[in-house]
């Protein structure tokens, strides 16, 4: 098999069990709606990969996914890069999200952290300081119980190996997305950008 055909059945092998988290995702969408359009925070990280994908939620989120609405506060914070290398630099890289959780969190926003290992220091760190300071902690992961998985409150576990969990990621984020958009329709029609 060429490397194109070997990975789209690796993905289309994922696809099927990663299908039993559209109720947490629809649900994770509605608490989001919830919490964003009352004034609140989502707060992403990750590493590598999946700080491209915590990017790219955070941009669909300020920006738009398709339809018209106000821009929603999503911070991703590995994309601050004079923030990363200065607390890198003073405090060490553990500390890189932990202390932007502390400095923009507040109690009821959402943390959702992105690894597909689920082991990343940095980031269990940044989970850690999101429970005391009382945000709400959701994690996607690669599949098998993980130490970021057991130390959030949700998590969703993608199948696959590592090109195939990050891409599940970028699905999991648009669904929420989608939920996210939906809910606030539902809710209140003035959060629609007219």
């Amino acid at each position: 098999m060429n490397p194109l055909h070997t990975h789209l059945a690796a993905l289309a092998a994922a696809i099927g069990p990663f299908g039993q988290a559209a109720d947490r995702l629809e649900r994770w969408g509605g608490h989001l709606a919830r919490v964003l359009g009352d004034g609140g925070r989502l707060l992403v990280c990750g590493n590598g990969g999946s700080a491209a994908q915590a990017q790219h939620l955070a941009a669909e989120l300020t920006g738009r996914l398709r339809d018209e609405r106000i821009p929603l506060s999503a911070i991703a914070l590995c994309a601050d890069s004079s923030a990363v290398t200065a607390i890198a630099n003073d405090y060490g890289y553990e500390d890189v999200f932990a202390r932007q959780v502390l400095a923009h969190g507040r109690s009821g926003d959402v943390l959702l952290a992105m690894s597909t290992s689920g082991r990343s220091p940095n980031v269990l760190a940044a989970v850690t300081a999101a429970r005391g300071a009382g945000l709400h902690t959701w994690a996607l992961t690669g599949p098998g119980p993980t130490p970021l998985g057991e130390l959030c409150d949700e998590t969703v576990r993608c199948p696959g190996d590592g090109q195939v969990v990050q891409e599940l990621h970028l699905v999991a984020a648009h669904v929420i997305c989608e939920h996210v958009d939906a809910h606030l329709r539902l809710r209140d029609d003035r959060l629609v950008a007219s």
